[in-house]
């Protein structure tokens, strides 16, 4: 099994890694291949911390697609290696290209056009700490990022209600999600992410007006968030800000998607 797109996942895959969060195993066998592009420093944390504490050996591949080698000849020379694949890569095409060429688990532990491993996360938060996802209503706050396509995705795959608010320049029809460009009257959670680049003409900052109109929801801003671009409130000044420690939780679904995907 391979997570690259959270739509690669059903609604009991979901329920199985989550549940596994939890429930404690045995040490696993075999040998990661890690790469990992760019800064990225709470996921390269809390997966390393991961393969430690499953007793996962790693070893670091960096740049691995990189090169112009076919991906059919890096997965075939390379997979007799490995037990496991967790790579951080923009080029989203060519990841998916290695997944699908390889006969070994791979996860996208961040690429171009999506970051399934943050928004499970951040799901499974919700979901167990502030409202059950089938009962809330999720605003995502800015334009498409790779973090609001992994949303798009999930809510596809459990069915919870997801809206997005942007400038509607920004509006993308092949996304199956309500579009609005003002604040909803209520939301339970919003959730920020960083501007792309390119996309400040027409974007709007989440302010505190913003949030008192949807009913003061809980804030989940994806790290790293800046102030005074897609923030205009200081979390930390705001009372329904999540917190630094729910990013802990990281670790704890990162290693039940390892457990889910490569068994012991």
């Amino acid at each position: 099994m391979k997570l690259i797109h959270l739509s690669d996942l059903s609604a009991s895959d979901v329920a199985a890694i989550w549940s596994l969060v939890d429930t404690p195993g045995p040490a696993l066998q075999g040998t990661v291949a890690w790469s990992f592009e760019g800064n990225g420093i709470r996921t390269r944390t809390t997966f390393i911390q991961a393969f430690r504490e499953l007793g996962l050996e790693f070893i670091e591949l960096p740049n691995l697609l990189k090169t112009a080698e076919p991906v059919a000849d890096l997965a075939g020379y390379l997979d007799p290696f490995y037990a496991l694949y967790v790579v951080r890569e923009s080029d989203h095409d060519r990841l998916a290209a290695f997944a699908r060429a390889s006969s070994r688990p791979v996860i996208n532990a961040m690429s171009g056009r999506g970051h399934p491993c943050e928004v499970l996360t951040d799901a499974c938060y919700i979901d167990r700490s502030i409202k059950p996802l089938n009962a809330a209503t999720i605003c995502l706050w800015g334009p498409t990022t790779n973090v609001f396509r992994s949303w798009h995705e999930l809510a596809a795959v459990l069915g919870f209600t997801l809206i997005q608010v942007c400038d509607e320049r920004h509006h993308d029809a092949t996304l199956p999600v309500r579009f609005r460009t003002s604040a909803p009257e209520y939301a339970d959670v919003v959730i920020t992410d960083g501007w792309p680049a390119g996309s400040e003409a027409g974007a709007t900052a989440l302010d505190a007006p913003h949030l008192a109109r949807m009913g003061s929801p809980a804030l989940l801003p994806t790290p790293p968030f800046g102030l005074g671009r897609e923030l205009l409130i200081d979390p930390l000044e705001y009372p329904g800000f999540v917190g630094y420690r729910q990013k802990m939780l990281l670790l704890a679904v990162q290693k039940a998607i390892l457990r889910y995907l490569l068994p012991a």
